[in-house]
């Protein structure tokens, strides 16, 4: 066992999940753990999949395997399904209640399941569903999402919520400092409800 505690981020590409993973490895080094982390980028600039892979406290490889990761933060619904199959037993997945259908799926003519099927499927794990769209925008920028996700998850990893917040002040650019602060508060409140009971925020 290593001993880690590892967390997978998942999504499509421009939802900041690279940055989402930064922060997470910048609040390890303020609080002084070791952390070890890897993306996959595959298309993600033509709305391909990309993944996060961080492992705090571990001792071997960046790569998490599937049924070990003891959280995922999935920034849409559909890759959250994908990934599914990565959570440990007894995991928490933090998911942003919105679909991004891949252009690449169109052109397939794939079935696309609606919301209700993915959420039944989806039915058995710990899950917490969080409207990160309507946060962030809320915030001030709908380019806040990823640190709205950031702050619902905060409850179930094991960094401290202020090592957190630190790394996206320490990360973000200046003059969007209040938002991003903002758009954490009100993801940490959503993920608080979750945590409270509710599946959802």
């Amino acid at each position: 066992m290593s001993g880690s505690f590892d967390i997978l981020m998942v999504g499509i590409g421009g939802q900041g999940i690279i940055l989402a993973s930064n922060i997470l490895g910048e609040a390890c080094l303020i609080e002084g753990r070791s952390v070890r982390g890897a993306e996959t980028h595959g298309m993600a600039q033509r709305g391909g999949s990309v993944e996060g892979h961080i492992r705090i406290d571990g001792k071997f490889g960046p790569l998490i395997a599937p049924g070990t990761a003891h959280m995922m933060i999935a920034f849409d619904m559909l890759e959250g399904l994908r990934y599914a199959h990565f959570l440990a037993p007894g995991g928490h997945m933090v998911v942003n209640s919105h679909m991004v259908i891949p252009t690449s799926v169109f052109m397939q003519g794939a079935a696309v399941p609606a919301e209700e099927e993915v959420l039944e499927r989806l039915g058995g794990l710990s899950l917490c569903l969080v409207d990160a769209d309507a946060l962030a925008a809320e915030a001030g920028s709908p380019l806040s999402q990823n640190v709205v996700m950031i702050g619902a998850a905060s409850w179930f990893m094991p960094c401290a919520p202020e090592s957190l917040l630190g790394a996206v002040e320490r990360l973000v650019p200046k003059k969007t400092m209040e938002i991003n602060r903002k758009a954490f508060e009100l993801g940490r409140a959503a993920g608080e409800r979750c945590r409270e009971g509710s599946r959802g925020a």
